[in-house]
């Protein structure tokens, strides 16, 4: 249902509100999360457009979080990304249904929004918080003695 880009930009920000110790590298967030760089990089500018994070350049630039871990939504993340796509007229573009949407589509619709509110009622702390006894993210150093990732 969500797409790779929506998968890779929750992992990069879990991993930042993770690593509250300072910037961190696309590199660092690549290893981290598993995560080609160059197609990182396109999703981290993305979330820096969307305004989920900061990025600085420099000897110790990188990317930051913009706002509190509390305070961001799993909904804020995918939809800045790779929204998701609510069925408001008929997709067989049928007239006679227009906005009033057929008993199948009218579920499939519903099950998005079932979806949204489940992410919009997640925040990222909230991931971090949960006691489940692991991490939302892969063990970097479990996966020290496989094969590296290209980066």
């Amino acid at each position: 249902m969500f797409s790779q880009t929506a998968e890779y930009a929750l992992r990069a920000i879990v991993h930042l509100a993770n690593e509250s110790g300072g910037p961190r590298t696309a590199r660092q967030i690549a290893e981290a999360t598993q995560v080609p760089v160059p197609y990182l990089l396109k999703i981290l500018h993305g979330l820096t457009r969307a305004g989920l994070i900061d990025s600085q350049r420099g000897l110790h630039g990188g990317f930051t979080l913009r706002k509190p871990a509390a305070a961001l939504t799993l909904y804020e993340i995918v939809q800045s990304v790779d929204p998701l796509q609510r069925i408001c007229w008929c997709p067989l573009g049928i007239r006679s249904h227009g906005a009033s949407l057929c008993p199948l589509h009218r579920r499939l619709d519903d099950a998005v929004g079932l979806v949204e509110n489940a992410l919009r009622a997640t925040t990222v702390a909230e991931l971090l918080e949960e006691n489940t006894g692991s991490k939302p993210l892969c063990d970097v150093a479990a996966l020290a003695g496989r094969e590296k990732i290209q980066v």
